[in-house]
C-alpha cells in the first residue's frame, strides 16, 4: 500500500490527511470585492464580499499581518534548558510566558529575523540555528504564517527590548517547560508549538 504523498514544497500544494493532493484550484469560495476596513502599522483588516462553499452570498473578514511571525527555541543542551520570556500580553490582560517571538519583515530571510529578534529580548546571539517548523497560527481569521527556529550553544549579551517590552528572561529546564504547557501555564500557540515539536523530534530519535 503506497505511503502519504510528500510535499513539494511549492506555496500552492498542501497535503489532506488521506495523502491526495489538494491545490488552489479546488478553493470552494470566490472572493467578489474587497475593501481596506481598517490598518496600521502592523496590520491590515479587509472585508472580502464572497460567495461561500454553498453557493450563498456572504462575507469574510481576513486579518493580514505586515510581518511574518518570528519564534526560537532557544536551547542549553548540556542542561537541557529552555529559555523563556516573560511578560505582559495587552490583548489577553494577562502575563505569559512564552519562546522569544517577533516580528520580522518579508524582505528579511526569517533567520535573519529570528536572531535579531533573541538578540533584543533576550541578548542571546551567536550559537548553531536550524529551522523547527512552519505553521498557520490562526488561519480561520488570518493568513499569518509563522517560522520557528531551534538555537543552541547561544552566547549571552546585553538585551535591548523595544520601548512596547517589559520582560523577564529565565531559563527552565525543557521537562518543566512541557509541563506548563500541560498545565495550562503557557498558552502561547507558538511556544506549545514548538516545544512540542522539539519534544517530537526527541520521542521519534528514540
Amino acid at each position: 500500500m503506497a505511503g502519504p504523498a510528500v510535499p513539494s514544497g511549492t506555496a500552492r500544494e498542501r497535503v489532506r490527511y488521506d495523502g491526495v493532493m489538494s491545490t488552489a484550484e479546488s478553493n470552494p469560495w470566490r472572493r467578489v470585492a474587497r475593501r481596506l476596513a481598517y490598518e496600521n502599522a502592523w496590520i491590515q483588516i479587509h472585508h472580502d464580499d464572497v460567495i461561500r462553499p454553498d453557493g450563498e452570498p456572504g462575507i469574510y473578514g481576513v486579518v493580514h499581518f505586515r510581518n511574518r511571525a518570528i519564534g526560537v527555541v532557544p536551547l542549553d543542551t548540556e542542561r537541557d534548558q529552555v529559555l523563556l520570556v516573560g511578560q505582559f500580553r495587552y490583548p489577553l490582560d494577562r502575563y505569559s510566558w512564552e519562546l522569544p517571538e517577533g516580528g520580522g519583515r518579508f524582505d528579511e530571510s526569517p533567520e535573519e529575523a529570528a536572531r535579531r529578534e533573541l538578540a533584543e529580548e533576550t541578548g542571546y546571539s551567536g550559537g548553531t540555528w536550524r529551522e523547527l517548523c512552519r505553521c498557520d497560527l490562526s488561519n480561520s481569521v488570518t493568513d499569518e504564517v509563522a517560522v520557528i527556529y531551534a538555537a543552541t550553544d547561544l552566547e549571552a549579551g546585553t538585551a535591548a527590548p523595544e520601548g512596547t517590552e517589559q520582560l523577564e528572561i529565565r531559563w527552565v529546564p525543557f521537562d518543566d517547560a512541557m509541563a506548563m504547557v500541560a498545565r495550562g501555564d503557557i498558552g502561547d500557540a507558538m511556544t506549545i508549538i514548538g516545544l512540542q515539536a522539539i519534544a517530537l523530534e526527541r520521542a521519534l530519535a528514540k
